[in-house]
Parts: structure tokens; sequence; C-alpha cells
């Protein structure tokens, strides 16, 4: 089978990622006996500097990690509603959604508090270790991706108008930054080493230099910048200058904790997902859908059909059900991923497409949708995260991170690294949020606020509607894979909604597909084909949707892409390499073996170990 790249293999180390600076970050960090965790923090601070297009420290991070020898955790980077986020609140400014950009929109910052965390419980380096790279990348510069000067360029008029500082960063010639050219941010390095500054002066213990730094962010220097800047009057999404809701309580509130994974098996494999504070969920419930013995010859028009259709189901429970709650609203995720429920949901397949958005009543609730939703049957708008036909003046992008649009084209994304060591331990994260088209650069730190409260609902009563202390529901999903019991593959891509698509149809492909060398084939199940729906509302302001719609590579083939459409599906035929930035590591537990693969598409993404 053809494939743009070999699958790596080897026995000390490998790093995978959507960034090649961020992937080689971790093997060097590898290389001077760093274990999984060191290497996937030190790769992380790197995103930060080489995407900040796609992530920022003041962004959030939901991290799957595998210690050898130990259970398999989730660590929730994913920061709350702050105290005043009510809706109440956003009813009084005259809003009925949680703009897609500006200070109203802004979460806790939950990345730096995980990567401090992770580094403290499982890590072996001190602080210094893992972000000198960023530091040094931060300060001297790294050559800018395509990607970066493209995303500045459509918010060129808001920078320029009311985001000045913003302005002084990436356009500080009036030109957005060049392919290829250094792009340096010394605040950012300023930041980063003020913060080890302090963090070294309470003593030379590892543990209480990480405690120090966590100080300083969540009540020191950085803390102080945040609520400053989120109390600046800021143009947003909505057309108006608006204020946030973040305090200094809030911050120093809040810490990234630890909880069970969500798993369910199919056919051997046990996938660990986060919780329903996440949309991580909803590829178990893909994955319960399915028959044992799919039957469908892979990759052909009757085995797409069946995984769309799981997915529009899927994505129905989501909206109905998914959100960080408690009480009345509590998630039933065992009814939601029970045998019973979905045998009946499955019954629900036919040889034809549905464009209707239908949850289910798992232990016989009553499935409640939100009023947007509910009062806007459906209805078929522009693809979504796109944000371009409903975003007012100087509102740029709209702020949403997939940005994948109809003809599958990507305007903005998230990261996602993960990391095998030669001991076994393995970790997956997906760090987002933050990024520069979110909010004004704070000229002291050298990034922005996030953007995460738009995945949240004004309207009362729902499990994702925004309340203070809660998490918003979040897309960002990474997977960690078990056989018999054995932690074996850790992955996961960015792409807001479709994340959980695109990561079925990866496991599907190496779960199915021939092996290479003794080994699951990553690189060919991440080269292989592929396709996303958006027949669901969107996470991401102004939360559209497209009732039937399915959006595939050109490589699916014309007969395939007829034959879905004779089944009513309202397909899109985007470019090539248009679907998906996977990227995966592997071990198998026999022979210590371990594998690595990442995404060709978009021409960033990098493998690397031996």
């Amino acid at each position: 089978m053809f494939t743009t790249r070999p699958t790596l293999q080897g026995t000390f180390g490998m790093a995978a990622g959507t960034h090649w600076l961020a992937a080689q970050t971790a093997m060097a960090v590898l290389e001077d006996d760093g274990n999984a965790f060191d290497a996937a923090v030190a790769a992380g601070f790197v995103l930060q500097v080489v995407e900040p297009h796609l992530n920022g420290p003041a962004g959030e991070v939901p991290v799957v990690l595998a210690p050898a020898g130990g259970p398999v955790r989730v660590l929730c980077g994913q920061g709350v509603a702050p105290a005043a986020a009510t809706p109440a609140h956003y009813a009084g400014l005259g809003l009925d959604l949680v703009p897609g950009t500006g200070p109203l929109a802004a979460a806790v910052p939950g990345a730096f508090d995980a990567w401090a965390i992770l580094l403290r419980d499982h890590g072996t380096k001190r602080l210094r270790d893992v972000l000198t790279h960023a530091i040094g990348y931060a300060e001297r510069g790294h050559p800018a991706v395509e990607r970066i000067g493209e995303t500045v360029e459509t918010v060129r008029e808001l920078f320029e108008t009311e985001w000045t500082d913003s302005a002084a960063q990436y356009l500080p010639d009036g030109h957005p930054p060049r392919p290829g050219a250094l792009l340096r941010n010394p605040a950012l390095a300023r930041t980063w080493q003020r913060l080890l500054s302090e963090a070294e002066a309470a003593g030379s213990d590892r543990e209480a230099q990480i405690e120090a730094a966590r100080r300083a962010w969540r009540e020191g220097f950085v803390a102080e910048a945040l609520v400053s800047a989120a109390a600046r009057p800021t143009m947003d999404t909505s057309g108006e200058r608006h204020r946030g809701t973040l305090t200094g309580d809030d911050l120093a509130r809040w810490e990234a904790t630890y909880e069970e994974p969500v798993t369910h098996t199919w056919n051997g494999w046990t996938v660990c997902k986060a919780g329903p504070w996440s949309q991580g969920p909803s590829l178990l419930q893909q994955l319960a859908l399915l028959p044992d013995d799919l039957g469908e010859a892979y990759g052909s028009a009757e085995y797409v059909h069946r995984l769309v259709e799981g997915t529009k189901l899927a994505m129905a429970d989501r909206e109905a059900w998914y959100g960080d709650a408690e009480g009345a609203h509590t998630v039933p995720l065992g009814a939601l991923l029970s045998p019973a429920y979905n045998a009946e949901r499955r019954r629900l397949v036919d040889g034809t497409a549905s464009h209707a958005l239908r949850p289910g009543a798992p232990d016989g609730r009553t499935p409640r949708l939100p009023r947007a939703v509910r009062t806007s049957p459906g209805r078929d708008l522009p693809a979504a995260g796109t944000g371009e036909p409903t975003v007012p003046p100087h509102t740029g992008s709209g702020g949403a991170d997939p940005q994948v649009a109809a003809d599958g084209r990507s305007r903005g994304d998230t990261c996602h690294i993960d990391v095998v060591d030669r001991w076994g331990n393995m970790v997956s994260a997906t760090p987002s949020g933050g990024w520069l088209q979110s909010n004004p650069v704070i000229p002291e730190l050298g990034f922005p606020l996030g953007t995460r409260l738009q995945m949240a609902w004004l309207e009362s009563g729902l499990p994702n509607t925004l309340t203070p202390g809660r998490r918003p529901r979040t897309t960002l999903t990474p997977s960690l894979a078990l056989r018999d019991g054995e932690p074996v593959m850790a992955f996961g891509t960015p792409g807001g909604d479709q994340q959980d698509q695109w990561q079925l149809h990866f496991l599907l492909a190496v779960a199915l597909r021939a092996p290479v060398r003794g080994g699951p084939d990553l690189q060919g199940a991440v080269d292989a084909p592929n396709w996303h729906t958006e027949s669901f509302p969107g996470s991401f302001y102004p939360r559209t949707m497209r009732p039937g719609s399915l959006v595939v590579e050109s490589r699916i083939g014309e007969e395939t892409v007829a034959a879905l459409r004779s089944r009513g599906h309202r397909v899109t035929v985007g470019p090539p390499w248009s679907e998906g930035r996977l990227s995966a590591v592997a071990r198998d537990p026999e022979t210590g073996v371990l594998s690595a693969a990442a995404n060709p598409r978009g021409m960033q993404g990098y493998a690397v170990g031996r």
C-alpha cells in the first residue's frame, strides 16, 4: 500500500505531532534521558510559539496518559467559566450567544497549569529543561509556516483598527509574517524567563520550583496581566466592545485535575477518552453503534455511509446530553454506551442518508436540544466554524479553531502531540485556544486570552449551559487505545467537531488494514482518504450546521461519491489531501517495538524516532 512516508519503527522513543519543531523537541528531550511526559511538556510549550494561530499559553489542553505499569488517566487542562460568567450577564448585554472572540469568551486559562502538573507528577526534568526550547524559538525566532501569515491576513483590519497590540506583534512592518521568515516573540520569552526566575528563587527542589511557577501564573504577575487584559473593552464578534469576567479569584481557585477515562471496547480495542465535558465520548458512541463485523468493504460507499450515519446519531446525543453537568443534567454515559441502547439506535441506520438531528432517550429520559437548534429545523447554513457570511465588521474569522469549510479547506485549527518512550510511558495531548485571532495580544506577556466559553449555551437548563465554575464542553479530544489491557497506541488530531470523526476513521483503518513489518500501519491509516459531516450544530460561534452534508477528499473516487449521493448524502468533494491532521505513536507490549506516523496534509506534521 502506497503511503506518503514510512511508518517509523524503533525501540528508543517516538514522537509525532502537528509541527516538526515540536516533534523534534520531544525527541531531543527523550535523547537527553527525559521520559515521554517531559518530552510532551517541552513539545507543548514549543507549539505555543511555532503555531500561535492554533494555540497559546492562555489556552487549554486535555491529556490522556498511560504511565508504564500504571492506570490510564485523563489530565483536564480545560479551565472553567469565571464566577461572573452567567447567562444573565450576557443577556444584560443583549447577547444570545457567547461571542466568538474577545474577553467575554475567555474561560480560566488551563494549559500552563496542566503542563506544569504533568511535569511535576510524571516527568523527571526541571521546568527550565523543558521551557528552554520554547524560549529559544521565541527569543531567536523560528521560520513561520504559511498558515500564520494567512491567519493574520484575515484579521488585518481588526488588528490595525482595534487590536493594535496584536498588530505590533504580527504586523510589525505592516505585513503578516512571510513563510520562512523568522518570527520572534520577545515578550513571550521574557514572560517565561521571569517565570523561571521566580520558580528557581524557591530553591533547588524540582517540585518546589514547579509549584512556584504555578503560583506566579495563577496568583502572581501573569494573573495580574490576564485580569487587566480581560477588563479592557474589546471589539468582538458581536460588533461591540465588551469587558470580560475573569478575575484574580477565578485564576487562583482553579487548577488542573486528574480523572478516570471513559472507555469502550470494540473488537479487542479499548479506547480511552476524556469525559462528557469534552466531545470524547462521541467516538466511543460511534464505536458502540458498529457491529462486531462491519460486513462492508473497507472504504466502500456502504462503509462510509454506515460510519457517517453513526456519527450523526452520536453527535445528536452530544448536543442533547453532553456537558460538565450535575444533578438532573448529569450525563447518562452508562446508558449512552450500553448494548441495548446502541442496538436500538443502530436500527435507525438504513440505506438513506438522514438529514435530521435525532438524539436518543437513554434511560427513558427525554432529550432536550438548545432552542437555537429547535427553532431552526432543517436549516442549511454555512459550514460550521467558518463564520464568514455572518461575522460583522472588525471581527476577523470568528475565532473558531476548526474553521474547516465545505470545500475542505482549513482556515485555522488546533495542535496535537503524541509521545511514547522506551520504558513504555505513553501520552496524547491536544492543545488549543488562546490563538492569535482570539483576543488582543497582552503586550507585557506576549500572548492573548482564549475564547473557549463560546462553546457553552446561554439558554438555561441544558447540560452545556454556561455555568460559573463549570467547564464549557470542549471539542478537544486526545485518544489512547489498549489491547488486552495494555496501552498500545496514542493518537489524535486538530479539527474541532471533526476530531472524533477523523479519529474513528483512523482507528478503524489501523484495526482493519494489514500491518507493516509486523506492526500497525499507522502511516497508511493517517494517509487513507478521509471525510466528515457537519449535519449537527457546530461547537463554535455562530453554531451553524449543514443537514445531510458530507465533505470527502477527492481521492475517495468518483464511483464512491456517486453512490453516496444516490443514498441522499449532500456530498462536497474537497481537495485530495484536505481532511484531518492526525498523528499517532504505538508500542507492541510483547516486543517493545515502537511506531509513529504523522499527517502530510498541510505540510507541517512530522513523526520522529529511533
